[in-house]
């Protein structure tokens, strides 16, 4: 459970401890806007797994969406419902800054190895570089209503970031401010998750398309069928590279999670829990694969040989997407219904 305390007229957070195998405790954490000192939430009690600990936006329906972690030792996220980037420190105080673009509806965010962060605007059809100083530029896209979803470094150097309706990928030179853009083969493939593999290609994933595509630094792109059977398509979500060598991927529609080969043998490993709806997907410091569950309101984690064990979010009806390492090694994912951000602390 988790609440919003009236306080001397300023609106604080608070945070909500869950226990992994079931304990819970709640503990307020103060605050608003990323101003002021924040309280450290009330020590959790510590399983042989970990726990979930949840915080507060503090502007409500910011709807946040991407994750990730930053050069400054913190963890940046997109509030697409507020066009804002947000920061919460390890003292779990948060800090939001307004997208220049009104009504930019930001999804995917990244870290670049020149330590700032690139981020895509779906509707502001643009990509945006926020500073660890929270000073943001943007870079129009070429193709119009692309709709950019997600952002990732190549091995190259280049933001790559996949175009939901333009139907292309694309990547973004940030030292001289130039894109380019590739066509993808199949029509209306619906490009969402991208990341890099260890073979110093681009893979992403197509959600209308049921497939997984490959693309080089040079942007020859190559397509892998997704074997589903469910009759509506899998519908790929994200993707991310995994300690095995391979690349796996969250199947949206088919309930599923997949991981595919360098040469493109694809494996599937369905969800215990029905219609779970699997988002965004990240390696864990334990060496496993770990994804939200939009639908089911947990949290999962995939051996590398596929036994799967879920943990249920404390706020019910949080709708988790995107789930990543932080620059303390642990997992931080966003709750777009809930309105917070959350830590899974091993």
């Amino acid at each position: 459970m988790s609440n919003l305390i009236l306080t001397t007229g300023r609106l604080t957070r608070a945070a909500t401890v869950l226990t992994i195998l079931g304990m819970t405790l709640t503990a307020c954490g103060g605050g608003a806007g990323g101003s002021g000192e924040a309280m450290l939430p009330i020590a959790p009690v510590v399983s042989n797994i970990g726990q979930i600990t949840e915080y507060m936006i503090p502007t409500s329906g910011a709807f946040p969406y991407g994750i990730t972690k930053g050069s400054d030792g913190n963890v940046w996220f997109t509030e697409g419902g507020a066009d804002a980037i947000g920061k919460i420190t390890v003292t779990s105080t948060i800090s939001e800054y307004a997208i220049p673009t009104g009504s930019s509806s930001p999804e995917g965010i990244t870290l670049g190895s020149d330590g700032n962060l690139y981020f895509a605007e779906s509707q502001g059809n643009k990509i945006g570089k926020i500073l660890p100083n929270g000073a943001i530029t943007e870079t129009a896209l070429t193709t119009a209503n692309a709709w950019p979803y997600n952002t990732a470094e190549g091995a190259d150097g280049a933001i790559w970031f996949s175009e939901n309706r333009g139907n292309n990928i694309g990547k973004f030179n940030a030292q001289t401010d130039t894109v380019t853009e590739y066509p993808i083969p199949t029509a209306s493939s619906g490009p969402r998750g991208l990341a890099p593999g260890p073979d110093g290609a681009m893979w992403f994933v197509e959600e209308a398309a049921s497939k997984v595509g490959r693309i080089t630094p040079g942007g020859a792109i190559t397509e892998y069928s997704i074997p589903t059977d469910s009759g509506i398509g899998a519908g790929p979500e994200r993707i991310a590279a995994g300690p095995d060598g391979n690349m796996w991927f969250t199947e949206h529609s088919d309930n599923q999670i997949a991981k595919i080969t360098m040469t493109g043998t694809i494996v599937e490993y369905r969800i215990p829990s029905a219609d779970s709806a699997p988002s965004g997907i990240s390696i864990g410091p334990d060496g496993n694969m770990w994804f939200a569950e939009s639908l089911a309101n947990k949290i999962g984690r995939i051996t590398p040989n596929g036994v799967i064990t879920e943990y249920p979010i404390p706020t019910p009806n949080s709708q988790p997407q995107v789930i990543s390492q932080g620059p303390d090694g642990h997992l931080w994912f966003v709750e777009s219904s809930g309105n917070k951000v959350a830590e899974v602390t091993p």
